[in-house]
């Protein structure tokens, strides 16, 4: 071979070679300072994570979503560096997520929103809430859905985006709670003998506080008589105990006064 074609043959290489093997090992670089910072961001990100009461299993789901995410972006910005057209990848890409995005964005909602329950804690396990509609004690906050125990022992399972797109009742957040209960009386009783009979026995239930007091105040008339309001208070455990003896106590303690029956239950067993 001539040397002439052979010098043109070098020079042609070196023009091709030389920024070929700068770039070779740039993206090199890139590949490995990307590498690092993304092992570091999602280091930061759980670590602050694990600082919250998250559940490790979220937390790990996340930095495992955002790795695979930002390694992703970095393989794109590499064929970018060497002078691929990403344009058309980079749209497939957003079709494909946008495609899964629509198909599981049921799946998605509630992921989303179990992370938001337990970041802020509106209720956790062993608590007596109302939420999504049901009733009952939490037995597990999930990632997707979470498990209610009902009052009739019925295990319910309700998205987490359910419960948080809706109101939530805790009532184990505080400390006691009121019972709500009604007394009506014949019209011919006397209101205030049936207020201080139900004041001095209602305080005497097991597990009825002192502080507050119970309530017992005349709640509205009715065409039958008086309707009393009968409120007392008492401690979470020990509602439904409160509940059912107070109800108890009512009809006992009118019964031992002779107070007449209320007209339309005279008219119940008459019809009975």
């Amino acid at each position: 071979m001539p040397t002439d074609q052979i010098q043109q043959l070098y020079t042609t290489a070196t023009q091709w070679l030389v920024p070929f093997g700068l770039k070779l090992l740039g993206a090199i670089a890139l590949w490995i300072i990307g590498r690092r910072l993304i092992h570091l961001a999602v280091s930061l990100m759980q670590g602050a994570m694990r600082r919250q009461p998250i559940d490790p299993t979220v937390i790990g789901f996340l930095g495992s979503a955002i790795s695979v995410t930002l390694n992703v972006v970095l393989v794109v910005a590499l064929l970018g560096f060497f002078g691929v057209e990403t344009t058309s990848f980079a749209a497939l890409l957003a079709g494909v997520g946008l495609a899964i995005g629509a198909a599981w964005s049921g799946l998605l909602a509630n992921f989303a929103a179990g992370i938001f329950l337990m970041m802020l804690r509106p209720f956790k396990v062993g608590d007596m809430v109302t939420a999504g509609g049901v009733t009952g004690v939490v037995e597990e906050i999930g990632l997707f859905v979470s498990v209610i125990n009902t009052a009739d022992n019925i295990r319910t399972y309700v998205g987490n985006n359910k419960i948080l797109a809706d109101n939530v009742q805790n009532f184990s957040a505080n400390p006691y709670r009121r019972v709500d209960l009604v007394a009506q009386l014949h019209g011919s009783v006397d209101v205030g003998s049936a207020v201080r009979i139900l004041r001095e026995r209602v305080g005497k239930v097991p597990n009825v506080r002192t502080e507050p007091a119970p309530v017992i105040e005349i709640q509205e008339f009715t065409r039958f008589g008086p309707l009393l309001a009968v409120r007392p208070f008492t401690d979470n455990d020990h509602y439904w105990q409160v509940y059912f003896d107070t109800n108890r106590l009512i009809r006992e303690a009118f019964g031992e006064a002779g107070f007449p029956a209320p007209e339309q239950l005279v008219a119940y067993r008459q019809s009975a």
